[in-house]
C-alpha cells in the first residue's frame, strides 16, 4: 500500500535522537532551549486546534512531572510534561466519560486562548509532524503515570533515559514503554466488506473488526482468530496494508486485509453489538452521510483510512 504512512499519526521522520536520551547534561541544555507540551490526564494543551508548546520555565508547568524528551523537530528540542496533578478551579467544565470527551479544561497560567482537549477532536487538523509528536507525548506521559511502581518488586521506580525508561532503585530492574499490537481487518467477500459495532459506540457507527494480538501469536493468526471469534467467519490468506500508532492509550494498529471463505455471521454478543456485510454502494452512501443506518468510523482512525482507500481502489 504505497500511501500507508499518510495515515493520521503516520511517520513524519521525527529525529528521535536516541543517543541524547542517555546524555543527562545534554538533555538539560536541550530543555533550556526547547519547548514543552503540557498534557493533563491524557489531554494535550491545544490552541486554535493545534498543540500549544511552552518554554520550560512557564508557570503552567509548576505542578508538572519530569519532562519526557520527544526528539528534535527541525533542530528544536521537543518535550512533554504530565500536568495531571493540577486540579481545575471550581466551576470548570468537568471531564465527561464516554467515547469522546468534548470538555476543555483551561489553566489560569495560560488563560482562555488554550485548553486541555481530547486528541480525537483535533487529530485530523494536525500536520504529520504535530501528529507524531502529540501521539508520542500522550503515550509516554500515560505510560509513566500508570507504571510508577516496579513490576518486579513493587518499589517506586524512577524516570530515566529522557523518559524512555524507568529504573527501580530497589532491585535494579529496567522497564520500557510498551505498545500493544492490535490487528484491524479489512475482511471482504466479493463486493462487500465486513463491518462491526461495539457496545457504547455512537449511534449507528460501524467500523472494521479489530482485536489485540495474543502472546505467541502471529499477525496472520490474530486476524483469522479475531474474525472467527467475533463473527464466526472463516478467513483465508492475510496481507499487510498499513499501521497506525494509536495513543488511546498506547496501541499500534496493524491494518491487514483478508478474503472471507464463508459469509454466515454468528455474532458473539460479548464482543460485538452487531455485524453485517456492507456493499461498496452502501459504504459510499455511509461516507456521504446518506445511509439510513450506518455511520462510518471517525476520520483520522485507520479504519476510516483503509475503507476510503478500498473504495478508491488504492490498496495495492
Amino acid at each position: 500500500m504505497r500511501i500507508a504512512e499518510t495515515v493520521t499519526f503516520g511517520g513524519s521522520g521525527l529525529d528521535r535522537q536516541a543517543p541524547l536520551r542517555r546524555d543527562v547534561e545534554g538533555l538539560g541544555r536541550a530543555l533550556a532551549t526547547g519547548l514543552v507540551l503540557p498534557v493533563w490526564r491524557g489531554k494535550p494543551l491545544i490552541r486554535d486546534g493545534r498543540p500549544h508548546w511552552v518554554a520550560a520555565g512557564h508557570p503552567v508547568l509548576a505542578l508538572a512531572g519530569p519532562p519526557v524528551f520527544l526528539g528534535l523537530d527541525a533542530g528544536t528540542p521537543r518535550f512533554a510534561a504530565d500536568l495531571s496533578d493540577w486540579s481545575p478551579e471550581a466551576g470548570a467544565e468537568a471531564v465527561q466519560a464516554g467515547f469522546f470527551d468534548p470538555s476543555v479544561q483551561r489553566h489560569p497560567a495560560i488563560g482562555e486562548e488554550a485548553g486541555f482537549a481530547e486528541l480525537r477532536g483535533v487529530m485530523t487538523a494536525l500536520d504529520p509532524r504535530e501528529a507524531e509528536l502529540v501521539a508520542t507525548a500522550k503515550a509516554l506521559v500515560q505510560w509513566h503515570r500508570s507504571h510508577r511502581f516496579c513490576s518486579t518488586c513493587g518499589a517506586p521506580s524512577e524516570m530515566a533515559q529522557g523518559g524512555w525508561q524507568r529504573t527501580c532503585p530497589a532491585c535494579g530492574a529496567q522497564h520500557f514503554p510498551r505498545t500493544d499490537p492490535v490487528v484491524i481487518m479489512l475482511v471482504t467477500r466479493g463486493n462487500s466488506v465486513l463491518l462491526g459495532r461495539s457496545p457504547g459506540w455512537p449511534e449507528g457507527m460501524f467500523s472494521l473488526l479489530a482485536g489485540f494480538v495474543e502472546p505467541g501469536e502471529t499477525i496472520e493468526a490474530a486476524v483469522r482468530r479475531e474474525v472467527m471469534e467475533e463473527t464466526g467467519i472463516t478467513c483465508g490468506p492475510v496481507g499487510y496494508l498499513a499501521s497506525q500508532p494509536w495513543p488511546f492509550p498506547a496501541s499500534l494498529m496493524i491494518g491487514a486485509r483478508t478474503e472471507a471463505l464463508t459469509d454466515e455471521i454468528r455474532l458473539d454478543p460479548e464482543e460485538l453489538e452487531a455485524a453485517l456485510w456492507v456493499s461498496r454502494e452502501e459504504l459510499v452512501q455511509a461516507f456521504a452521510g446518506r445511509h439510513p443506518v450506518i455511520r462510518p468510523s471517525r476520520k483520522g482512525a485507520i479504519a476510516h483510512f483503509i475503507l476510503r482507500n478500498w473504495l478508491a481502489d488504492r490498496l495495492d
